[in-house]
């Protein structure tokens, strides 16, 4: 076995490992979310003041948010992490085509629950990063207002908007990220089983 193909499979391994480590991430995401929603109030002051209570009142309130807050930024920068992994262990390859898409889609997905929750805290940082990319949003080319208008829910940040991103947060990204760590797992666990007979025609012969 070539040292080439030794490194690869190493890394093709250590994706896989990450891969596990991904959907153990976005579940214990998923968990501590939907512990933090019996208390959330996805409005405008309201989400600040929730978040508030969770965080001094309620038993291990804080620890919840703690391991949300943990497991959702180490999902995206894990995720991201992956991506070149998988890049440097060439699974960029027709043969590799399903890990490396869902891939992808996983990272972009870990993006976006990011960006979604920058103003479910209602702060003023997450508000003022919000309205300034929203800016930018509603300056991309024909469809810029409406998506604009979306998110938004109206002409201003309010409570419609926090209802927004929390459905988009909650209720479609975290299951399409949760679909995917799935997925992407699976296509990497299939193709690791596939190794061995890739790299035998590179074995030295017995002597």
């Amino acid at each position: 076995m070539t040292i080439e193909n030794t490194t690869i499979i190493k890394l093709q391994k250590l994706a896989t490992i990450i891969a596990v480590s991904l959907l153990s991430l976005v579940l214990t995401a998923a968990i501590s979310g939907l512990l933090i929603a019996f208390y959330y109030e996805p409005s405008a002051g309201g989400a600040y003041t929730s978040l508030k209570q969770i965080d001094t009142q309620i038993n291990f309130g804080w620890l919840i948010l703690t391991v949300h807050h943990l497991a959702g930024n180490g999902f995206t920068i894990l995720a991201l992490i992956q991506i070149v992994v998988m890049f440097f262990s060439e699974q960029f390859r027709p043969a590799w085509i399903v890990a490396w898409v869902s891939g992808i889609l996983l990272t972009l997905s870990a993006v976006g629950l990011g960006w979604t929750s920058m103003i479910l805290d209602w702060s003023q940082q997450g508000f003022w990063r919000f309205k300034i990319e929203l800016g930018t949003i509603e300056a991309i080319p024909l469809i810029g207002s409406t998506l604009g208008t979306i998110l938004t829910g109206g002409d201003a940040i309010s409570t419609e908007t926090v209802v927004h991103l929390y459905t988009l947060h909650s209720y479609v990204l975290s299951f399409v990220a949760i679909g995917l760590a799935i997925f992407h797992l699976a296509g990497l666990s299939i193709q690791e089983i596939e190794i061995d007979p890739t790299i035998a025609p590179d074995l030295d012969p017995p002597v």
